[in-house]
């Protein structure tokens, strides 16, 4: 009987060796994956019930801060935190909408999740730098020119804002060309331009139009200011006007290259 030939005992080494080694990376590597699922699996369903079913990680506390004017009771209330709910399902999107909506003097809130039970609501308060008269109260407008909030008493050292806009003549031009909201907040970039020290005597911040805003001071003198542009040129000029005219009345730095004051 013949022998077998060499491709034949080729063929039964192979066959008796087992699969390629190529063959057998992959069969590992599915092994291996599927046990990776297998344990996320198991370990994926108790950590799902601590964080969703278990009372171990639920909303139970707030706690605010940063109020000034209002009050933490009055920021806890309006953010409607949903207590006894899980912690990680807490909508943080929808606590700031709702704070910034009922709370217009909310500038800015963070709504933070702080485990295992609490949520801390981080306010910053807008901060008024004019008032406006109306009805027996004071509406208060913030450095973007925002009205936000009606009180019944002028915050202290806070200047009122007058808008005198006539009907007629350049002032209605101005008017319809830039509106009473355009307007309003170019009274405020004049109040955040004025130097320090005039800020604090400052009681009336007047707008005639556009280029045509006026300060009347607490001690009866008054500083033409023109429009917001220019205004840390206007600053500086205005600081060594005063100086330098200590007694006089009225100051106008509309045009900063060439002030003048008058009266005493």
């Amino acid at each position: 009987m013949a022998g077998s030939t060499t491709a034949e005992r080729g063929e039964r080494q192979q066959e008796s060796s087992g699969p390629p080694p190529l063959l057998r990376s992959r069969r590992a590597r599915l092994r291996a994956i599927v046990l990776l699922g297998l344990a996320l699996v198991f370990l994926g369903i108790p950590t799902a019930w601590l964080f969703y079913g278990s009372d171990w990680l639920r909303a139970e506390q707030v706690s605010v801060s940063g109020t000034r004017v209002l009050t933490p009771a009055q920021v806890e209330s309006a953010a409607e935190v949903p207590l006894g709910k899980p912690l990680i399902s807490v909508d943080t999107g929808a606590i700031e909408t709702r704070l910034r909506r009922k709370l217009p003097r909310i500038d800015a809130v963070d709504v933070v999740r702080s485990w295992p039970h609490g949520i801390d609501l981080k306010v910053v308060e807008r901060t008024p730098v004019l008032i406006v008269h109306k009805g027996g109260k004071f509406v208060e407008v913030d450095d973007e020119g925002v009205r936000f909030a009606t009180v019944s008493e002028a915050p202290k050292g806070v200047p009122a804002l007058e808008l005198t806009l006539s009907r007629s003549g350049s002032a209605a031009a101005s008017l319809r060309r830039f509106g009473e909201s355009r307007l309003v907040r170019e009274a405020v970039g004049v109040a955040r331009a004025v130097p320090a020290a005039v800020a604090r005597e400052t009681r009336t911040v007047k707008v005639r139009s556009y280029d045509d805003i006026s300060l009347e001071l607490r001690d009866g003198r008054t500083v033409l200011w023109g429009s917001s542009e220019k205004g840390a040129a206007k600053a500086r000029t205005l600081t060594a006007l005063m100086k330098a005219t200590p007694e006089a009345g009225y100051f106008d730095v509309s045009v900063p290259t060439a002030p003048a004051s008058s009266g005493s």
